[in-house]
């Protein structure tokens, strides 16, 4: 059976496992869009993908997605999956092009994003992303998978004791209290890079 070009899709909320009582939006999807969400769950899997699309529903997030169920071959998912980014596990890390990180360690987790971690205090010359990325290069970072919900390579690496060390005495270059506060106290030995391609896919 042919794709369709666009399919209706109910989202509603999902949280902790439940339904919530949340009210239920439908919009017309172009089919990318929905197979986008479903490779966020599944990577470039054509049979899960394809099973998907039959089951009719995705929970993706704190999203649940449902349509009424599609009957492609494996053919149709085939061609539409070839218009999105294959993981490339021979691609260097490139800080240049780094755009989030996290450090993680038990059940902490510091989130940051380039755009926030690169702001500098008052007169400081230079910002805790200049040095995180300095970090990350010298721990020549191992690629994981392309994450098709961050539209970005995922790459991931052992942070030794005395690199979580020194960042955590460079927490004060970071602009704000909340930040510098988690990468001062919490504790962590891995450190988590989502790099996007440059335009063009170079």
């Amino acid at each position: 059976m042919p794709l369709p070009e666009k399919i209706l899709v109910k989202i509603s909320s999902e949280e902790a496992g439940y339904l919530s009582l949340s009210p239920v939006v439908s919009q017309q999807m172009v089919l990318g869009e929905l197979i986008e969400q479903i490779l966020g769950v599944t990577g470039k899997d054509t049979p899960r993908v394809r099973d998907i699309l039959r089951q009719g529903t995705l929970v993706s997030g704190a999203s649940r997605f449902r349509w009424a169920p599609v009957e492609p071959g494996l053919e149709e998912i085939t061609r539409a999956l070839g218009a999105f980014p294959n993981a490339e596990p021979e691609r260097p890390f490139d800080a240049g092009w780094c755009v989030r990180a996290a450090l993680s360690g038990g059940r902490a987790v510091v989130e940051l994003e380039r755009e926030a971690a690169s702001r500098r205090r008052w007169l400081a010359r230079r910002s805790f992303w200049q040095e995180l990325m300095e970090t990350a290069a010298r721990l020549t970072p191992r690629y994981q998978h392309y994450s098709y919900t961050d539209h970005a390579d995922v790459y991931r690496a052992a942070l030794p004791a005395e690199s979580a060390e020194a960042l955590r005495g460079r927490a004060r270059l970071l602009r704000y209290a909340s930040l510098e506060a988690a990468v001062r106290e919490y504790c962590y030995n891995l450190l988590d890079l989502w790099v996007e391609r440059p335009t063009g896919g170079g």
